[in-house]
């Protein structure tokens, strides 16, 4: 055998055994009707109770994320004291892009956004992806919200363990970051350790009975 049918072989396997950063395929699936995840990160857990009764197509997109794997090194980088804490930018520029080409279709509030929901962000139609925030207070007034063409922000779950820690995520920089997503985007977990180091990360997420 040749040296350069060798190397061919060798990419092919390489290539086969690969993990795919994302398959379209994985935002078809749905999600059971109600479901706990853990999510650790860097201040110690905290446990979720998702729930499809409240936003189908937002849970659906929610467990898939999670069963993916897809929040692992995920930075906390916006968190607005006596606001909300938001995540959902991976690592990974492909896999953002993956995710995001797909994005979930819009839905009615029909849970109020009380002290430790789960939202989606959203800026107008069609525009919930991957990021997600949770309600550091009552924000009723994000039940409401009128803007580019949506109405409010869905909820699809919330913290039953561990709001505390969810407290002590780092939120110095309020906003600043939230201005900032370009960056996060392009340049990763890189950027954001080189120049704000002292933010939280959730280190992973999965399903628990």
């Amino acid at each position: 055998m040749s040296k350069r049918v060798l190397y061919i072989l060798i990419v092919v396997v390489i290539a086969s055994c690969s993990k795919k950063v994302f398959k379209e395929k994985w935002t078809q699936k749905k999600a059971p009707e109600t479901f706990k995840a853990r999510f650790e990160t860097t201040q110690g857990n905290f446990d979720i109770e998702a729930k499809r009764a409240w936003s189908p197509q937002g849970v659906d997109r929610l467990y898939q994320l999670i069963t993916n794997g897809f929040y692992t090194d995920i930075a906390i980088f916006r968190v607005v004291p006596n606001f909300v804490a938001q995540f959902g930018i991976h690592n990974d520029s492909l896999v953002n892009k993956g995710w995001n080409a797909v994005k979930v279709n819009d839905e009615p509030v029909l849970q109020k956004n009380d002290k430790m929901t789960i939202a989606f962000a959203r800026g107008g139609v069609k525009t919930r992806g991957t990021q997600i925030f949770i309600n550091l207070k009552d924000n009723h007034r994000l039940d409401t919200l009128a803007y580019a063409g949506v109405t409010g922000f869905p909820v699809i779950a919330k913290v039953t363990v561990g709001s505390e820690n969810v407290l002590k995520f780092y939120d110095k920089h309020g906003d600043k970051l939230g201005r900032k997503q370009d960056s996060i985007q392009a340049r990763g977990n890189a950027f954001l350790r080189k120049n704000y180091p002292e933010i939280d990360y959730i280190k992973k997420a999965y399903i628990i009975k």
